[in-house]
């Protein structure tokens, strides 16, 4: 730490605290690398909103999912940094916030007017019942369910409506090789999460042993933040190209690195696992 005044935020006080060492950089910063990490989601967001408004047809409704995308890398930042229980209530607020207008795009497409505001009041009514109970009782489940359930509707939807809402079979084609990458960084983000929590010890072990820079490489929860980043920001790209009917030709070229990368991979190897 660079000063004996102890931890500028004081003491811990939220109720969920994560392998690495608390205030090691810095007396500013109570997890250095979880912090930094976390900034990934707002350069998504910003790259994701700078494309958007490339396009003839942006509006305001398009763009909110990229704000949500940001909004999730400022309170987990937020969260990290200060390990407080106002923030982290905030960093769990963002990631509904992240998933509800995605789900709300999804399920309105064509829907009538009518149809379209009920919707909308249902997921209003369930963000506002999840976020109360979970921020008035202390109660952590109802949250981490409504959040899985809400991810795993946008990737089971997403899916079914590339089928049904593009007509052109390479273009559909691509765009379900990009979803599988967001999927699957998905899931590997998670398990390093899982790993981050189960084999704490021998990883801060490590951490003593490499010394500095090398030991950020095991700080697996800052992964977690970098994996759930590119998925969430396909999540956003994908469900914005299909709901907005602009899915005319190959979306790989617009879309932010590792995922334009990973999505040319992908169609290189399925083509020549073909003519083998």
């Amino acid at each position: 730490m660079d000063s004996a005044d102890g931890p500028f935020w004081g003491p811990q006080t939220s109720y969920l605290n994560f392998c690495e060492e608390d205030y090691v950089i810095t007396r500013y910063i109570a997890e250095f690398a979880n912090t930094f990490s976390s900034l990934i989601f707002i350069i998504y967001g910003l790259y994701g909103l700078v494309k958007l408004h490339q396009k003839p047809h942006a509006t305001l409704g398009r763009s909110i999912p990229y704000f949500g995308l940001m909004g999730v890398g400022i309170c987990s930042a937020g969260y990290h940094m200060t390990l407080k229980y106002l923030t982290q209530m905030s960093d769990e607020l963002s990631m509904h916030l992240l998933v509800t207008p995605l789900l709300y795009r999804i399920f309105t497409i064509q829907a009538s007017p009518q149809r379209t505001r009920l919707i909308g009041i249902l997921f209003l009514t369930e963000f506002t019942v999840v976020m109360v109970v979970h921020m008035v009782m202390n109660e952590f489940i109802l949250h981490a369910v409504t959040f899985g359930l809400g991810v795993l509707l946008i990737a089971t939807q997403t899916i079914k409506l590339v089928s049904q809402r593009v007509p052109d079979a390479y273009t559909r084609k691509k765009l379900r090789n990009i979803g599988l990458f967001g999927v699957g960084s998905f899931l590997f983000g998670y398990m390093v999460w899982l790993i981050d929590e189960w084999a704490c010890n021998p990883l801060i072990r490590i951490r003593h042993s490499v010394g500095l820079p090398l030991a950020f490489v095991f700080e697996l929860h800052g992964w977690w933040h970098v994996f759930t980043a590119i998925g969430g920001y396909i999540a956003v790209e994908v469900v914005d190209m299909i709901t907005s009917g602009e899915v005319h030709h190959d979306p790989t070229d617009q879309l932010a690195w590792p995922v334009a990368d990973v999505a040319r991979f992908i169609g290189e190897a399925r083509g020549t696992k073909k003519l083998n």
